[in-house]
């Protein structure tokens, strides 16, 4: 009896979120450096943080954050949360790092709802939320914009569980003040702590939510 490829079962939904995904991408689709197999065989190997921003939310709605906590509300009216899109994407997302077995020891995310529900759709672990990793728009709530940056970078550069990754689920505005790196809703940058840089961690890769779906048709599967 032949079993299915994991991949192949979701195949039509494989289709919609490539579509998508192609309007949530403004620039061409393709890793950065490493490419292909080299990219996969690193996380593979552990020893990376995955720093994702949150999947694609709905711009009618806007964040009202007038005290501390507001930014944990699920309201619509309230704060910005996933579209529809979103929250196919990051399921879709996380179902290709499942598929290329690339270890995932811990997940992190942000009180918003929008990046814990990112980081809980993705399955790819129990999921912590914590102030450390926080939209710099709400950054006087944990101290300004130093304390925010270095809270974040903390979890770049501290050790991993050993042949592991650790997955990061936070915001745009804070991808870019931490690593100077900035993607669209759902992309990803890859670093890995190496206590010999200046802020304690390497760049390794740009990574969008196409890029996982197809390193995952590519390499999936035990290929």
């Amino acid at each position: 009896m032949v079993t299915p490829h994991p991949f192949g079962r979701r195949r039509a939904a494989l289709g919609l979120v490539l579509a998508a995904c192609m309007l949530l991408a403004a620039r061409p689709a393709a890793a950065a450096e490493p490419q292909g197999a080299a990219l996969v065989a690193a996380l593979r190997a552990g020893g990376h943080v995955l720093y994702f921003r949150h999947a694609a939310t709905d711009w009618t709605q806007n964040d009202q954050v007038r005290q501390a906590g507001d930014w944990q509300s699920c309201d619509g009216a309230k704060m910005r949360q996933l579209s529809d899109t979103g929250r196919m994407t990051a399921q879709l997302i996380g179902l290709a790092i499942r598929t290329l077995d690339i270890p995932v020891g811990e997940v992190l995310s942000s009180e918003y709802c929008r990046t814990a529900e990112t980081a809980r759709l993705m399955s790819l672990g129990a999921v912590r939320t914590t102030t450390e990793i926080m939209n710099l728009r709400s950054q006087d709530y944990v101290g300004g914009h130093d304390a925010a940056v270095k809270n974040a970078r903390a979890h770049f550069t501290r050790p991993l569980t050993p042949g592991t990754n650790r997955v990061i689920v936070g915001h745009g505005n804070l991808m870019r003040a931490t690593t100077g790196e900035y993607t669209d809703e759902a992309g990803a940058v890859v670093l890995r702590p190496d206590p010999g840089a200046d802020l304690g961690f390497a760049f390794i890769a740009l990574v969008t939510p196409q890029d996982w779906l197809r390193l995952a048709e590519a390499f999936g599967g035990g290929k």
